[in-house]
């Protein structure tokens, strides 16, 4: 099974998410192509009321512990409750990779 699948069935499974988008953006980084190292993950789910946003986030990097212990070098994660996503669907675009050491 794919990085990306295996983060999506773990999500599906674990939050029951209202919404649910795993972006492989690996592309945009200084990687072999195909890779499966960089993604983002925005998730919609009811679990998340009364959670403060970096509760949520401990929540999803536990779930996806095995996945950010192998070959997953960065995950940006969006979590929001319905409520939050009704009021506001945007998602900030992801900046241009600086290539590591090009700080």
């Amino acid at each position: 099974m794919s990085i990306s699948r295996a983060i999506t069935s773990k999500l599906q499974s674990n939050f029951l998410p209202s919404f649910l988008d795993v972006v492989n953006e690996s592309y945009m980084h200084n990687v072999p192509k195909g890779s499966e190292t960089h993604f983002k993950v925005l998730i919609v789910s009811e679990k998340f009321v009364g959670k403060p946003l970096i509760k949520r986030h401990r929540e999803v990097n536990t779930v996806l512990a095995e996945e950010l212990e192998g070959g997953v070098h960065a995950l940006s994660i969006v979590a929001k409750t319905p409520s939050q996503w009704e009021s506001d669907p945007s998602v900030v675009k992801s900046p241009p990779c600086l290539g590591g050491s090009k700080l």
